[in-house]
């Protein structure tokens, strides 16, 4: 039963007991799956229309802290509900877990029935519906990273999150012998998202010891979020299932690499790629200079979609083919954004800042946004930056802290514009949370460092 179901298919399946649980999930503002298990057979008599959540689900951190200073919901407003309105255009099987489907869920205001405007989905929507008003549709592809471990999350967690051992020994970029090591993960992995309707191209060693890398083929830019953030759900689960731990951490480790998320994308009218033409250098059209332009001047100001952590920044770092710079190149993975599939049909863009940690919503709203922005102003390309762009000193810099990036999306004129003011001032806040958090946060390095010698 590989692929998307429709609902008659569910039904069927339901009533041939090969299916007797739903998950019916959003998406919060972390990118992580949370919902409702329901026994299929109310689901497929009433819930499928709609069901219910509490609003706090988007107005919270990574530990599910009720942070205040939110104008969406708090407590003197009573956190009241959102309506989860399944999206049955997604419904499909979750095939690594027995007996299961699984469906995305659109979050509608419970009052007057309009989408919530800060919610994942509907802030790429958005930025969808201005492209089609333009006569175009995006389409991305996202490259996940992350690192496997030897032991298992309820192990780790007892121990304090010390003593981390990867699941491999070595640097596996590319190494058939190593990753052989971890088929009894990976191989599930692969052949169960390709089963429950996710494109799955291929998966690779990535350049570090336990770290592996999963692509995705391209498509729409909200099929794209929705098929990264159900392999990264997925990606947790099977390893859980196999005794070991994966982890989308940005930067897990001082002394190790850390993981990215790279976003492909292009535009195009109809079947027509209107990035590419040949006629003009690298197979670049001047819609795509505009575009990567765009992207190049607000890259400051959309990065917290791009790091949203106090972590994400302890990844940009030099010779680590994690990018420092906001400058463009040709096939160069040492800037932030690479130009791919030179002088082809397939010409692209591929931002490199993102880390793993990203939620693929929020960031390709943002550079949407951006691009769209750039195409409106026309504005022009730089020329490409060549060479080791970590010794640029020329180069526009990427927000080297979550306080910087905090204060770049604040003031951004062009997403108060493209998503709206309360939407970037619920994200502004989601930021101040997580600095403020970290600020009163007392760390292993503090103690070693002070506790004897200050």
């Amino acid at each position: 039963m590989p692929g998307l179901m429709t609902l008659d298919e569910l039904r069927n399946a339901v009533g041939d007991g090969s299916i007797d649980t739903v998950l019916a999930c959003i998406v919060d503002m972390q990118g992580r799956l949370m919902g409702k298990r329901f026994h299929a057979v109310n689901f497929i008599e009433h819930s499928f229309e709609e069901t219910h959540c509490c609003n706090y689900l988007l107005a919270t951190d990574l530990e599910m802290a009720n942070p205040d200073g939110y104008k969406a919901t708090s407590w003197a407003a009573g956190y009241g509900d959102y309506i989860m309105k399944p999206d049955l255009e997604t419904i499909r099987p979750v095939p690594w877990l027995e007996g299961t489907a699984m469906v995305l869920c659109d979050v509608i205001d419970h009052h007057t029935h309009a989408p919530v405007p800060h919610s994942p989905r509907a802030m790429l929507q958005k930025q969808v519906t201005r492209l089609a008003e333009m006569g175009l549709e995006a389409k991305m592809a996202t490259e996940l990273e992350f690192f496997l471990f030897e032991k298992g999350y309820d192990d780790i967690r007892r121990g304090g999150y010390q003593d981390l051992a990867p699941i491999s020994g070595y640097n596996e970029d590319y190494s058939m012998l190593q990753t052989t090591k971890e088929e009894a993960i990976m191989r599930p992995l692969r052949n169960h998202l390709f089963g429950a309707g996710i494109p799955v191209e291929n998966t690779k060693g990535e350049a570090e010891c336990g770290q592996e890398e999963l692509n995705i083929r391209y498509g729409a830019a909200l099929d794209c979020a929705d098929h990264h953030t159900i392999a990264k759900h997925a990606t947790k689960e099977i390893a859980w299932q196999h005794g070991h731990a994966a982890s989308f951490m940005a930067k897990w480790s001082g002394s190790h690499v850390g993981s990215a998320t790279h976003v492909h994308q292009s535009l195009w009218r109809g079947d027509a790629p209107v990035f590419h033409d040949a006629s003009r250098d690298h197979g670049m059209s001047e819609l795509m200079g505009h575009y990567m332009a765009g992207l190049i001047k607000y890259a400051p100001e959309i990065t917290y979609f791009l790091a949203p952590n106090i972590n994400s920044y302890k990844r940009f770092s030099k010779g680590t083919f994690a990018p420092t710079k906001t400058v463009w190149s040709i096939d160069n993975r040492t800037a932030g954004f690479r130009l791919v599939g030179e002088d082809t049909k397939a010409v692209r863009v591929e931002c490199r800042i993102g880390g793993a940690d990203l939620n693929p919503y929020l960031a390709q709203s943002a550079m949407l946004a951006a691009g769209i922005k750039g195409m409106q102003d026309k504005l022009p390309l730089p020329k490409p930056t060549m060479g080791d762009i970590y010794q640029n000193e020329g180069a526009q810099d990427i927000p080297t802290t979550l306080r910087e990036a905090t204060e770049t999306l604040r003031g951004s004129d062009m997403l108060r514009e493209a998503m709206g003011d309360d939407v970037v001032t619920h994200y502004t806040r989601a930021a101040e949370w997580e600095q403020e958090q970290y600020d009163i946060a007392v760390t292993d390095w503090e103690i070693a460092r002070g506790f004897e010698k200050s």
